[in-house]
């Protein structure tokens, strides 16, 4: 974790009270509790009850409507995303964490993200999976949180998740004031969205944050700026258009009538965000973890094309992007390439994988090839 934030553990001021005459002084404990968090590198804490009875309503519907694709576990788990008693026994509410992770300030990680996009030789990788892998930074800091307030507090029951079980983050962190849901359907804030979600679900009755009021307003820059149109409406994405999911959750062949939109998006995208007008007011992750790994800020498509099986498996090491596996990799960087200018050396690259032991990736290289074949890219 590095020396300053153990620094920050040892340097803590005194606990506050947190009892009184008629029990927990919930108010106080919420507050210290805040305070803490900061200190182990949380942009924001707030604190939710769990009544998610209507963004339930909305989440059934819209699977219902058949938007979740292939993500079946979206359906199997909507009882648990609505009751979230039932991952942990006598939960009363959700203590909410935002981290920040955007390695470079909002307007500098836009441009760069644009001329990548441009130059059309670059893989262009979301910002979240540059470092490393941010489940298991959040859960270790959101766990000596936990930690910190049974050490004071005593015993409480509790888990700790971040984009790790069944639970409706973005929803529970609109509750604990943390921001408000843009139309992107992301979390959005004053200091922009370039943050991860963590939560502790706990049976502690904390009181809960007031709302953040919404500052969309008439703006539908992110809807506009999706090279998908997957926002079909304001605050209703369709994942089997986003290209975060067809980069990365999809198991299977990317739709052809999609592939010239992701350009050389290799993994996950961040149109929406980079759009954003609040995003100008994004800062710069401090977090040495997220920092970008193996020059994936700016690597180029040939390079991690050549990757063997083992050079994706030693690379990817502590990375989200080692879980959509090398076939899948391979088949994002196939369709990155058939958007590329053409060239002798991406034709090259990728007649060496066109008899690959996988169906999915010849049939990607062999797409690939006729796009380049044809002189034809888009941006």
């Amino acid at each position: 974790m590095g020396m300053g934030y153990h620094d920050s553990m040892s340097a803590s001021p005194p606990f506050a009270p947190v009892s009184t005459q008629d029990g927990p002084d919930l108010a106080a404990l919420a507050e210290t509790i805040r305070g803490w968090g900061r200190e182990l590198g949380f942009s924001a804490v707030g604190f939710a009850d769990l009544d998610l009875d209507e963004a339930g309503q909305r989440l059934a519907a819209w699977v219902a409507e058949g938007m979740h694709g292939e993500m079946d576990y979206m359906e199997r788990h909507l009882p648990l995303r609505q009751d979230p008693a039932q991952l942990v026994s006598g939960a009363r509410s959700a203590i909410m964490v935002r981290m920040d992770y955007a390695p470079l300030d909002g307007p500098a990680l836009a441009a760069r993200q644009r001329q990548a996009l441009e130059a059309g030789d670059r893989a262009v990788v979301a910002a979240y999976a540059l470092g490393r892998d941010y489940h298991k930074v959040l859960r270790q800091r959101l766990q000596r949180l936990a930690d910190r307030i049974a050490e004071h507090a005593g015993p409480f029951g509790y888990r700790v998740f971040t984009d790790s079980a069944p639970v409706m983050e973005v929803e529970l962190a609109r509750k604990a004031g943390l921001g408000w849901r843009g139309k992107h359907t992301l979390l959005l804030s004053r200091d922009g969205s370039w943050f991860f979600l963590g939560e502790i679900l706990t049976d502690l009755p904390l009181p809960a944050d007031s709302l953040e009021t919404p500052h969309c307003g008439q703006c539908r820059r992110c809807i506009d700026a999706c090279p998908t149109g997957a926002i079909v409406a304001p605050y209703v994405v369709d994942a089997r258009r986003c290209i975060s999911y067809l980069t990365i959750e999809l198991k299977g062949s990317i739709p052809e009538a999609l592939r010239p939109a992701i350009g050389t998006r290799v993994y996950g995208c961040d149109d929406c965000q980079t759009a954003c007008p609040w995003n100008k007011y994004a800062r710069a992750s401090a977090e040495g973890d997220f920092a970008p790994r193996h020059g994936l800020d700016a690597a180029s498509l040939l390079d991690l094309f050549a990757w063997s099986e083992r050079d994706f498996d030693e690379r990817t090491q502590g990375s989200a992007i080692r879980r959509i596996g090398y076939e899948r990799w391979l088949r994002n960087l196939a369709v990155a390439l058939g958007n590329a200018p053409p060239s002798d050396e991406a034709r090259a690259a990728l007649r060496a994988r066109a008899d690959h032991p996988a169906e999915l990736v010849r049939e990607h290289v062999r797409w690939a090839l006729e796009r380049q074949s044809r002189g034809k890219r888009e941006v």
